[in-house]
């Protein structure tokens, strides 16, 4: 009952729309960066075996760094800017994407690429018609899987050096021993993130899978 009264309090006041918006800018922004980054960089692993044996090493070296190191590093070199903050979180994310898009990348039909060559079909028809759905399982995967991991280290790096978002807001309840409105504010986040999860992501893999 009391976590509740300080979230009506708290959206009342405007405080937990204004934090958790800033978050989900961030959660976002840096998501999309890592998807896009992740989703290149694992299809020419995936297709290219030189690029694959250069990269592999440096992939597997940033998903064995804590994400807690690559948050110190970013604000180190970039300062406690937003920019550091984006990079930070988009860092964390990326090697987890490319290890997802090139193993679907080498489990590609080539059978169906051969018929679209056949029948000449332009490539960047051929990349959008036949390559690129073969890969929107693996694709939803790594973003179902992605935006959980990267919104828990958002609230890390707001934690460590931002002044405002929901984690900056959980350590300033932290320093009160404010346990009530921590509840009450992760409750808040918890339960948009679930929406996000059942309201886009669900969807879109039932979508991504129809093709077969």
């Amino acid at each position: 009952f009391i976590i509740f009264k300080i979230l009506l309090a708290e959206i009342n006041e405007g405080e937990l729309f204004f934090h958790l918006g800033i978050t989900l800018y961030r959660v976002f922004v840096s998501f999309i960066i890592a998807l896009i980054i992740g989703t290149i960089v694992g299809i020419l692993m995936g297709n290219n075996k030189r690029i694959n044996s250069f990269l592999d090493g440096w992939n597997i070296l940033f998903l064995n760094i804590p994400a807690l190191v690559l948050i110190i590093l970013s604000y180190v070199w970039f300062g406690l800017t937003e920019l550091a903050a984006i990079i930070a979180v988009s860092l964390n994310k990326i090697p987890n994407v490319v290890v997802t898009v090139r193993e679907g990348a080498k489990s590609i039909d080539r059978k169906l690429l051969e018929i679209a060559y056949i029948y000449k079909v332009p490539k960047l028809k051929m990349f959008f018609k036949f390559y690129l759905p073969q890969l929107y399982p693996y694709l939803i995967a790594s973003a179902r899987g992605g935006i959980a991991l990267i919104w828990k280290i958002v609230l890390v790096v707001e934690l460590l050096g931002r002044s405002n978002g929901i984690g900056f807001k959980l350590h300033e309840f932290f320093q009160f021993f404010d346990i009530s409105s921590i509840l009450a504010y992760t409750l808040a986040f918890v339960v948009v993130m679930i929406l996000i999860e059942k309201v886009i992501f669900q969807p879109l893999d039932n979508k991504a899978n129809k093709w077969r």
